[in-house]
């Protein structure tokens, strides 16, 4: 059984982490609970785990495998998007009443590189040119948008594009 560490249990219950899932649609599909999956996925990321490695481990067999776990993050009836601006809004409605009224808040677009120069068979996949090094790159462009209080940054939506069809990838998008 995976447990979130001792830290972030507060922020999960009091952000609601759990209610935005499912507000969202997801819900069981598989031996797994959807909330089991997302903080097995979510403590994996946070220490920087590989997926491989914990299932080559001791404790690997006490784990679902690589393809439930990718079943759940592309099943195409959970709206990923959904549940970020949820928790994002969450997220801001408590952050608001901990900084000064006379601070401008502000949404921030930002367009940055997501690069994969050594990703070969990747869909939509293609070649840019950072105009600040003058070196081209292999991958996306990744346009987020956010919420900025000035100190804190609140990711709420982002896109992954492709200059190759001219087409835009959400990330909640699965064929």
């Amino acid at each position: 059984m995976i447990k979130l560490p001792n830290e972030i249990k507060p922020a999960f219950q009091e952000l609601n982490v759990l209610k935005h899932l499912r507000g969202a649609g997801f819900n069981k599909k598989f031996r797994f609970t959807c909330a089991y999956l997302f903080r097995l996925v979510f403590v994996l990321l946070l220490h920087q785990k590989n997926w491989f490695r914990l299932l080559e481990s001791a404790k690997g067999e006490a784990f679902p495998g690589k393809d439930t776990v990718y079943r759940f993050l592309n099943h195409s009836g959970y709206a990923w998007r959904r549940f970020l601006l949820a928790l994002s809004g969450d997220t801001i409605v408590r952050m608001k009443p901990l900084t000064s009224a006379k601070r401008e808040t502000a949404f921030i677009f930002d367009d940055s590189m997501f690069e994969r120069n050594r990703s070969k068979a990747v869909e939509m996949l293609a070649r840019f040119k950072d105009h600040a090094t003058s070196a081209f790159y292999k991958g996306f462009r990744m346009l987020t948008m956010g919420w900025s209080d000035g100190h804190s940054f609140v990711p709420m939506d982002f896109a992954l594009l492709s200059s190759k069809f001219g087409e835009v990838w959400h990330h909640g998008d699965v064929e």
